[in-house]
């Protein structure tokens, strides 16, 4: 498909349930022109929405040795806080100005992924935090097993097709910070990146800062409205597909003079295949015209530790 918006139009998820075909064909279309998607009435309740923000904010206002007692020295960022300063984009060696804590995924005592996928750690200080963000956790999920059987809908794949790639996935729940800016700064507050992952699914985007490159080459904001999430598709279902579905660069720059001492934050859902999943190029997606751009396969973790280590967080 070529583009032919100007901007990205909101698709709702309810649509899904009275329509699957149509709403795979508009959200399907919509990642293959831009790598991005924004989904309305993803069914993530408001009131969950909002505790969450405030228990973000609570957390980021804690003093910063507080906040350190929790960074896991040698974790890569896999769980609990990593300090501003500590990513940056893949070859750049510029940090992203931007502090994080990030959530995982509850396994079960003995559960075979426990080698690939850590604890979770939850600060003592804010009470209702664990309980808060395991309700966020398993609503994200649900909204993303959603819009992955939009997405197989429109690869022609059985509906059921991403069920078992990404049962108990290694999925991460990022809470970003990005303190105000100053004047001077040489840093962006997230430079161009891909994401890693399956799908993210992203809340509170709707403060400006968010871009995506089209194909042209133009840095286009991306605008959804409070309470949307902007869906993009990542590096490992690029890669599954041939790049038929693309992860697109995008970025969070520095905001206006005005709103420089206004803090951003976000929350993006990086939804994984689990880690022992064989991510080899589909073959409805390659012909002669789309040679297989990808021909060694490789588990979702292996390609997982490779990107880590090239962004700085192993």
């Amino acid at each position: 498909m070529t583009q032919t918006q100007d901007t990205l139009s909101a698709v709702s998820l309810a649509m899904a349930e009275s329509e699957p075909d149509a709403f795979a064909d508009r959200i399907g279309g919509s990642f293959a022109d831009w790598g991005f998607a924004v989904v309305a009435d993803h069914g993530i309740p408001a009131e969950l929405i909002a505790r969450a923000e405030a228990m973000s904010r609570a957390f980021f206002a804690l003093p910063e040795a507080v906040k350190r007692a929790y960074h896991i020295a040698g974790g890569g960022g896999a769980r609990g806080y990593t300090p501003f300063g500590t990513e940056s984009a893949k070859d750049s060696d510029i940090s992203d100005l931007k502090e994080f804590w990030h959530i995982g995924r509850e396994l079960s005592a003995g559960h075979p992924f426990t080698p690939y996928m850590p604890p979770n750690v939850w600060p003592q200080e804010l009470d209702g935090f664990r309980e808060t963000y395991l309700e966020m956790f398993a609503a994200f999920d649900k909204a993303g097993a959603r819009i992955l059987e939009a997405i197989a809908r429109y690869l022609e794949l059985a509906p059921d097709f991403f069920v078992d790639t990404v049962r108990d996935g290694n999925s991460v729940m990022r809470l970003i910070h990005y303190p105000p800016v100053p004047e001077d700064s040489s840093a962006v507050r997230a430079g161009a990146h891909e994401d890693i992952n399956t799908i993210t699914l992203l809340i509170g985007a709707e403060e400006a800062g968010l871009e995506l490159l089209d194909r042209q080459g133009n840095w286009r904001a991306v605008t959804p409205k409070a309470g949307e999430l902007a869906v993009n598709i990542g590096d490992m279902l690029q890669r599954l597909t041939n790049d038929r579905l693309p992860s697109t660069t995008h970025r969070v720059v520095n905001p206006a003079p005005e709103r420089r001492g206004i803090s951003r934050y976000s929350m993006p859902f990086f939804l994984h295949f689990r880690p022992d999943y064989l991510i080899e190029t589909l073959p409805s997606c390659v012909d002669d015209g789309h040679p297989n751009r990808y021909p060694e396969p490789i588990t979702a973790h292996d390609y997982l530790q490779q990107r880590l280590r090239e962004i700085g967080l192993i």
